[in-house]
């Protein structure tokens, strides 16, 4: 029964931390993210939240951040248009350590274009590889895309990429999720929510500071089909960006 139990307190984690959810929510008119707040009295944080993602990162300190502690070994394995998103689920022990806690890789998505910004840049694209550790504390680690040359790692999702919305479709070519990080991995950090209802708050952040390549034409592809998915930037308020 605890095992049972277990299995659904993670599916539940996932459905949240990808966006999931019964009430219908989007990212434009009577149910865009000027409104989430006032669709369910569970996405009241939407509103009412105080440390609120996704942030315009410009207002630094210096701060003696450890070098990231990356560990992935296993891979990513299927992909879905799940109506918000574009989202590849995961498998094998991807662990992030961050403040001596391991954090699972659960999914990562994608947003066209980005919802955190630098010093008031936007991006084309942003990808969030949303983690969960067995405590039920989350970490995202985002990652910025920029127009250049043709991303692999990408290619192999759009591959394998279903028109029909709601169609998991396992991926041909399975990929380590680490093969679209950058060369380097130095990174910003700040502490906010989901970026997507219920807002949830507490969730650590971890944004690096190098960006990637990906294609005008991937980009594109994936504009297509999420359309213009990111959240406002919301207010920073007393906190502060670590770099």
């Amino acid at each position: 029964m605890r095992q049972i139990l277990l299995s659904l307190a993670v599916s539940l984690s996932v459905a949240v931390a990808s966006g999931g959810g019964k009430v219908h929510w989007g990212y434009s008119g009577d149910v865009g993210p000027a409104h989430w707040g006032d669709l369910d009295p569970a996405f009241r944080m939407c509103k009412e939240g105080v440390n609120q993602s996704p942030v315009d990162l410009n207002r630094f300190i210096e701060g003696e951040l450890p070098k990231l502690d990356i560990v992935y070994s296993g891979n990513a394995r299927s992909v879905v248009n799940n109506g918000h998103t574009i989202k590849v689920t995961t498998m094998g022990p991807n662990i992030t350590t961050v403040d001596g806690i391991k954090f699972k890789l659960l999914q990562f998505h994608f947003h066209t274009p980005s919802e955190n910004r630098v010093e008031g840049k936007s991006f084309p694209m942003e990808a969030h590889f949303v983690h969960r550790s067995d405590g039920g504390d989350y970490l995202v680690v985002a990652l910025f895309f920029v127009e250049g040359k043709e991303n692999k790692a990408l290619e192999k999702i759009l591959n394998d990429l279903s028109g029909e919305e709601g169609k998991e479709v396992q991926l041909r070519e399975m990929f380590n999720p680490g093969e679209l990080f950058p060369r380097v991995l130095d990174y910003y950090r700040y502490n906010g929510s989901f970026t997507t209802p219920p807002c949830t708050e507490g969730v650590r952040w971890i944004l690096f500071k190098e960006s990637v390549t990906a294609s005008k034409e991937q980009i594109e592809r994936f504009r297509k089909v999420m359309g213009e998915n990111n959240r406002p930037v919301q207010p920073l308020k007393a906190r502060v960006i670590l770099k």
